[in-house]
């Protein structure tokens, strides 16, 4: 394989030309000239890189602990699923952020197109949400709902203002997690029944209870969980046993054939079939809910059947369930199309589930539902310390108004639209590319063995071009059951150049990978 190090030797002097070609697919490369650029020992002499675009901002000259002494401490102190999480052979050792961009601690800059994984809503200290944060924290860092303060009901009423009614009632945790789970005792306390429904291959949290709600065996304990919990198949209209070339609210469809007639959609209806299994075989004749994202996050961006959800719910409710649209990922117009990924479906649910990018990377999440299913949850008393803190709100609010002021949405919509329509041009060029889906910037690029098998690329060769990107100087994220799937979900910030300058360094890793096997 292909490695560049050194390249990027100053804070944002790494000035190298480059053209994308949207029609064939390549990269013209211009070699560089000066001291910053150092060819790599390897068998192969690297190609010229594409420039990264520009950046104004200096970041702070690193000064504090060594890579070698946050990797022993890392191995020593660290639970040792902090290693096992930790992405690359040689791993990225982050020192500051600005918007879009990443430096490490030698000063190398990366483009971050995944975001703190889909966290990182506005960009990374946002100065407009670094403001909010900093006024707050020199007013009240803390206080809790026993008290009335400000910052709580000014984000509550913002957050409200977002979404349909009757969706008005809120209740502010710290994760994603926490939310779901709190989302699955609602939907159990409203309902009076017990047995949830998820896709399999989702992923909504790792808690005891929601590690029975995420249907994927890499994040599965050998412990009793999730009792109570049940799955159905994914309508994944790509890997599925059904799928057609017009099944998805996607610019960019399959590539297998569809023969379904104007107005009917075969997939949809087979996998609805798989749900009706479902309910005659595994759960009562009443449910408490079903969970489901409108766009898979760690599940790979799987989209759905257009009408999947819409028949769902309605099948759900027939059966006594509440709906629940885990926006975790999807929400706050990272789709592009809507502020909220349910939207897309034209759907309402009873509750909707978020965090990530609700903060701007500041831990917060929030079940939002309504005032029916809210008054069953005050049967109990249920209280979370930091849920809804004075900072958590300053700051989520501040997120909420640089959206609009930003055009976060819009940006998603256009520049992921262009991603879309780049990256499928590859899909065509490159046997190993098997789909290319999703909305805004939810985008998952799925490799395979082969287009006609449609098998997983197995892992060894995801790991090749994931860390051939990285060392050109992008981030990207993996996801899908099998780690098949790559996940491009950047700050909502990002720009046409970068979009371009992130094509020409996948292109160039997935040219790399091929030269060197096939």
């Amino acid at each position: 394989m292909h490695k560049f190090f050194s390249r990027f030797n100053g804070p944002c002097l790494d000035r190298v030309k480059y053209s994308y070609n949207a029609f064939t697919g390549l990269a013209k490369f211009h070699r560089p000239s000066g001291a910053l650029f150092k060819k790599s020992a390897v068998k192969h002499p690297p190609p010229d890189l594409p420039e990264m675009p520009s950046c104004s901002f200096n970041p702070e000259e690193y000064k504090d602990m060594s890579k070698e002494r946050m990797m022993e401490i890392r191995r020593q102190n660290c639970n040792p699923m902090t290693m096992k999480v930790t992405y690359y052979k040689k791993p990225v050792y982050i020192h500051q952020g600005h918007m879009q961009w990443l430096w490490d601690v030698d000063g190398r800059r990366y483009l971050d197109l995944f975001a703190g994984v889909a966290t990182v809503s506005v960009g990374h200290c946002h100065p407009k949400v670094t403001s909010a944060a900093e006024k707050q924290l020199r007013k009240l860092w803390h206080t809790t709902n026993i008290y009335v303060y400000s910052p709580l009901h000014e984000y509550t009423e913002k957050l409200a203002a977002t979404l349909p009614d009757p969706l008005k009632v809120i209740y502010l945790t710290n994760s994603g997690s926490e939310a779901n789970d709190l989302a699955m005792l609602m939907a159990r306390l409203h309902t009076g029944n017990f047995d949830v429904i998820t896709l399999r291959g989702s992923y909504h949290g790792g808690s005891p209870h929601t590690m029975g709600l995420t249907s994927n065996a890499a994040y599965k304990y050998p412990v009793a969980s999730g009792l109570g919990c049940h799955n159905t198949m994914c309508p994944d209209v790509f890997a599925g046993p059904w799928g057609g070339s017009n099944c998805r609210d996607s610019p960019i469809q399959t590539i297998r054939d569809c023969s379904c007639p104007q107005g009917s959609c075969t997939a949809n209806d087979k996998y609805i079939g798989q749900l009706n299994e479902v309910f005659a075989t595994s759960v009562p004749s009443r449910i408490a809910a079903f969970f489901a994202e409108p766009i898979m996050g760690v599940g790979g961006a799987v989209q759905y059947p257009k009408n999947f959800l819409k028949d769902t719910y309605k099948l759900v409710r027939e059966r006594g369930g509440v709906c629940i649209a885990d926006e975790v990922q999807t929400g706050f117009g990272r789709t592009g199309s809507h502020f909220w990924g349910f939207q897309g479906h034209d759907v309402i649910p009873d509750m909707v589930t978020m965090a990530k990018g609700i903060a701007n990377g500041f831990p917060m999440g929030a079940v939002v539902t309504t005032p029916e299913v809210a008054a069953s949850f005050a049967k109990g008393v249920h209280f979370n310390t930091f849920g809804g803190n004075p900072v958590a709100c300053a700051i989520a609010s501040s997120v909420l108004d640089t959206m609009e002021e930003d055009g976060t949405q819009q940006i998603s919509h256009n520049v992921g639209t262009y991603l879309l329509t780049e990256l499928a041009k590859m899909r065509d060029k490159y046997e190993i590319i098997g789909d290319v889906r999703g909305k805004g910037l939810q985008i998952g690029v799925e490799m395979v063995k082969d287009k006609a098998s449609r098998k997983p690329l197995p892992p060894a060769a995801m790991s090749e071009i994931f860390e051939d990107t990285k060392d050109m100087g992008v981030l990207i994220g993996k996801g899908g059951v099998y780690g098949q799937t790559f996940r491009i979900k950047p700050p909502m910030c990002i720009t046409r150049d970068d979009a371009d300058f992130f094509l020409a360094v996948f292109n160039q890793a997935l040219h790399n990978y091929m030269e060197d096997h096939h």
